[in-house]
């Protein structure tokens, strides 16, 4: 991207709905809570014929640093350090509070270029507030409406003054990334153009990779994840909670570009009753459609609760391939025998996912970070598996021979062929008669054995029934 612009700002001054707006799609959570956002989260956003990057932040608190608020607050002036332009977002129905006042001096000592707008300028009475906004001394204030996109040729024109118009106007080389994102539908399983060819293309370790990081509430998500960057990127601390949007960041690990989710601590549906969290648990669930690999992270010294279990269930359900990440491993005492507690709690608990990857680690020392990566590609290819028809077919004669589908009401069940028509998870179609007839027992342990005869495990496998077609079935209707 050409430049940076960071939007910020007192809270509820409408600094997540103008980044929305820049962004172009509803990422940011938006409500009338003050100081809803705390992370900064980037993105790429376009404004007319302008294409940079656009940083949200946190809403600007006087606090001391070691609390919440401020270290929300060094997180949105690590954003202003990184910005090339500042957007500094004042409420013009409210006027200037002291607030104000203050950070505008933080902000003219940063030396940064600075645009001053004056937000809900849309709203009745709010033309005493935008003049006020003056006293500032940033410059003239553009009064905007980021709720309805009003104001906006103005807020461009002022950017391009800020930056100049060599820097604001360059080409950009990176237009792909404002590309719509896919729909979750599209993800669930790619289609396979062609289930009868032998050859099957390898496995592409240069694309890029997507993996959310999910779980419950102070398990330790951020932590891992700020590691795992070699910098504090994501706000952490002691209180349950603190994570509300789910941010993505860039990463690279071995040369392979990643791109991380953090998502909001999820408790049980029950617990869930404020708007906010309510949202943030559905920005969380977006992630996980998102994502390819999904990191499940427990907590090693309350592990296997049922919301954990539950959290699992749903990501296999979406056809994400889960790993467990057991984190906070140094503060336990007995780690031999934990971890043959847990390997079997896990087989045991999650057998729907035969053979699935966990890994301990520590988020705060960064153990078992390498082990857990290792994990992700491993299980990244089984994922993405293709196998030839040929090859299906010809285990399934075996299976067959071996151990045949039983007979139901005195017939017996006839198997006829197996294709795999879908990757990323693997989905197979089995051609049989009586599809509703054949017991869901039969069909688990034909899963089983494609689980072990192809070596996938700890991945989701679909397995769809269909009737074969019967040739003769419309002779008698040609005869009449």
């Amino acid at each position: 991207m050409s430049f940076k612009v960071a939007i910020i700002g007192r809270p509820n001054v409408g600094k997540s709905t103008l980044f929305n707006r820049l962004a172009g799609r509803k990422l940011a959570l938006v409500d009338d809570t003050p100081g809803v956002t705390r992370d900064r989260r980037v993105h790429p956003a376009k404004l007319y014929d302008l294409r940079f990057d656009v940083i949200d932040t946190a809403g600007l608190e006087d606090a001391a640093a070691a609390t919440l608020a401020g270290r929300m607050r060094a997180q949105t002036e690590a954003a202003i350090a990184e910005a090339d332009v500042v957007l500094f977002v004042t409420d013009s129905r409210v006027g200037l509070m002291p607030d104000d006042r203050t950070f505008a001096d933080v902000v003219r000592r940063t030396g940064k270029p600075v645009v001053l707008v004056a937000n809900k300028a849309e709203a009745r009475g709010a033309q005493g507030g935008m003049l006020e906004a003056w006293e500032l001394g940033l410059g003239e204030p553009i009064p905007i409406s980021a709720e309805h996109g009003e104001g906006m040729p103005d807020l461009r024109e002022a950017i391009i003054e800020a930056i100049g118009a060599e820097r604001a106007l360059g080409d950009d080389e990176d237009d792909d990334d404002l590309a719509p994102v896919p729909s979750a539908e599209a993800l669930v399983g790619d289609d396979i153009d062609d289930p009868d060819a032998e050859t099957i293309p390898e496995y592409d370790a240069t694309k890029p990779l997507r993996i959310a990081v999910v779980g419950r509430p102070n398990a330790g998500k951020s932590t891992l994840i700020n590691t795992m960057l070699g910098e504090d990127r994501l706000l952490t601390g002691p209180e349950a909670g603190i994570t509300r949007d789910s941010i993505s960041v860039d990463w690279d690990w071995r040369g392979r570009r990643i791109k991380l989710f953090d998502t909001a601590g999820m408790r049980r549906k029950a617990r869930v009753q404020e708007k906010l969290e309510k949202l943030s648990v559905a920005d969380g669930l977006r992630a996980i459609r998102f994502a390819e690999i999904v990191i499940i992270v427990f907590d090693s010294t309350i592990p296997f609760e049922k919301q954990d279990l539950q959290i699992a269930d749903l990501i296999i359900r979406e056809g994400r391939a889960p790993i467990i990440a057991f984190n906070k491993w140094d503060l336990v005492e007995n780690p031999q025998e934990l971890l043959a507690e847990l390997r079997e709690k896990t087989e045991r608990l999650l057998p729907q996912v035969r053979g699935l990857q966990a890994v301990t680690v520590s988020g705060e020392t960064g153990r078992g970070l390498e082990k857990l990566m290792e994990a992700v590609d491993k299980t990244h290819r089984v994922w993405n598996r293709r196998i030839s028809t040929g090859k299906l077919n010809r285990w399934l004669e075996g299976v067959l021979a071996h151990h045949p589908p039983p007979a139901v009401a005195g017939r017996r069940l006839k198997v006829k062929y197996i294709t795999q028509v879908k990757a990323r998870p693997p989905g197979f179609v089995l051609s049989c008669t009586r599809p509703d007839a054949m017991p869901q027992s039969y069909v688990r342990y034909l899963m089983n054995g494609l689980r072990e005869t192809f070596e996938m495990p700890g991945v989701p496998i679909r397995m769809v029934l269909r009737a074969s077609e019967n040739p003769f079935a419309n002779r008698a209707k040609k005869k009449r």
